[in-house]
């Protein structure tokens, strides 16, 4: 019986809810065509991470457990999945479109002489592969998009689909994996996060993002108060990036970060296209800004319109209330 492979990304020790997304997709798909759904985990710790993927019901979990897996480094990765590839022989391997997965999937598939297709909003299974719809030129045009081969490597972007637990009896194997110091091209001394980027904006379930209307520190003080009471993650559009008001790292948008929270809320931000490109699969969008016209409300589930600064601050405490409560 064919096989579609999820592989299940890992950051600081958590499984990433985009590959979830993924997961949730192909077991949907697995059901409708026959197939086997499979999950495979390459980290450090993947036996105990094993143990909380079952709760998503993949029917196996293999799983690659070695200390040179504690951070990202795309040698032994991909020579990781290669090891898998062989001894699974799946027809798919679908990743989270991350930034780990781009990394790797073009070396991935010359290794392996399969077909790839990156960063999908859907993807549907053929006789003979996979044909998918991708977002291209800001999001302004849906592309059409098929591979036919024995193996079709794609990844898939955050929000294009639910997590949906399906607890199961998943077995769990284990794949024979070394690798020598030598080996290595590469080695990763340290990570250097973004101040202030404590909330993965990639895996937050609400983001607020700040535009060109957030104008001075009193405007930041806002938006770090908002953030901490809703437990949610900051993101920035161009212009502040720019200007040097947040971290190049916080930018959401074409040349930046693609978010899809359950929650979006967008203060003093126009919408312009190539910010609206990172957060379109945002479930929910709230938009504050003191422009009617503005192209953001055109996306909005929910539009206020007026000054941040008088409409934030008395938000802030009836949420807080609400949070008491």
């Amino acid at each position: 019986m064919s096989t579609l492979l999820t592989y299940i990304s890992v950051n600081d020790g958590k499984i990433k809810r985009s590959s979830l997304e993924v997961l949730s997709r192909c077991n949907e798909l697995a059901e409708q065509h026959n197939l086997i759904s499979a999950a495979i985990i390459i980290d450090k710790d993947a036996a105990g991470l094993a143990k909380q993927l079952k709760a998503y019901g993949p029917s196996v979990i293999y799983i690659i457990e070695d200390p040179v897996f504690k951070n990202h480094l795309n040698t032994p990765l991909i020579r990781a999945l290669s090891l898998a590839i062989e001894k699974i022989n799946p027809n798919i391997l679908a990743f989270a479109s991350t930034e780990g997965s781009k990394d790797i999937l073009g070396a991935l598939s010359a290794n392996r002489g399969a077909a790839s297709l990156s960063d999908v909003s859907e993807f549907e299974l053929t006789d003979t592969g996979v044909k998918a719809k991708r977002p291209v030129m800001a999001s302004k045009i849906i592309s059409a998009v098929e591979a036919n081969d024995s193996l079709v490597l794609i990844t898939v972007r955050s929000g294009s689909y639910d997590a949906v637990e399906h607890p199961a009896d998943s077995k769990i194997e284990e794949i024979p994996f070394t690798i020598d110091d030598i080996d290595l091209k590469m080695i990763l001394k340290e990570i250097i996060t973004a101040s202030g980027d404590k909330i993965d904006l990639s895996e937050a379930e609400t983001v607020i993002a700040a535009g060109r209307g957030v104008k001075d520190e009193e405007g930041r003080k806002l938006i770090d108060e908002l953030a901490s009471v809703l437990n949610a993650g900051i993101g920035a559009s161009r212009a502040l990036t720019e200007a040097g008001v947040y971290d190049p790292s916080l930018q959401i948008g074409q040349t930046g970060k693609v978010v899809s929270p359950q929650l979006y809320i967008g203060i003093g931000i126009s919408g312009a296209i190539q910010h609206v490109a990172g957060m379109a699969n945002s479930k929910v969008i709230v938009a504050i800004n003191k422009d009617p016209d503005a192209p953001i409300f055109d996306i909005a589930d929910y539009g206020i319109v007026g000054d941040l600064y008088k409409i934030l601050p008395p938000f802030i405490e009836e949420l807080k209330k609400i949070k008491s409560n």
